[in-house]
């Protein structure tokens, strides 16, 4: 607008994006061009934090079995023991979902389906790829964890 223009009453802007289910909530999704803020996936990480305090009650022999702590816990031992195979997940990936640069594919549900147990495997089954400011992995929203 230049001086001497009337003002308009309406202004009407086109933002393209979707709406996606990301941990049984609806989220907006912009297209991968637009910049998009980090953010943590609160339901990943407190699964990761679970798993690795249930692996050190397991570890310091508090609770012998799993399906005794599953029993104290009052949940499956089924569903326990996939919680606790994200500590086997590479420190990369691990550090990535903390940071929130885990890309939309990998979500709980991605995560606790069988993966690849070595760590390069891992992160070829996410996608990762290098960042250019610091050369750490960022997983790409190309690929989730599994087959």
């Amino acid at each position: 607008m230049t001086r001497g223009m009337p003002i308009p009453e309406t202004v009407t802007l086109h933002i393209p994006f979707r709406v996606v289910k990301r941990g049984g909530r609806k989220e907006m999704q912009l297209p991968d061009s637009a910049a998009q803020p980090r953010r943590t996936d609160n339901t990943l990480v407190k699964a990761l934090a679970r798993a690795f305090r249930w692996k050190r009650m397991l570890e310091s022999s508090e609770y012998p079995t799993v399906a005794e702590l599953a029993e104290r816990k009052r949940i499956a031992s089924s569903y326990m023991t996939r919680v606790l195979s994200l500590t086997l997940l590479a420190p990369d990936i691990v550090e990535a979902i903390l940071d929130g640069k885990q890309g939309p594919n990998v979500t709980l549900g991605s995560v606790l389906r069988p993966f690849p147990l070595d760590w390069s495997g891992q992160l070829d089954a996410v996608g990762a790829a290098s960042s250019n400011q610091d050369d750490k992995p960022v997983l790409s929203s190309r690929g989730s964890i599994g087959y």
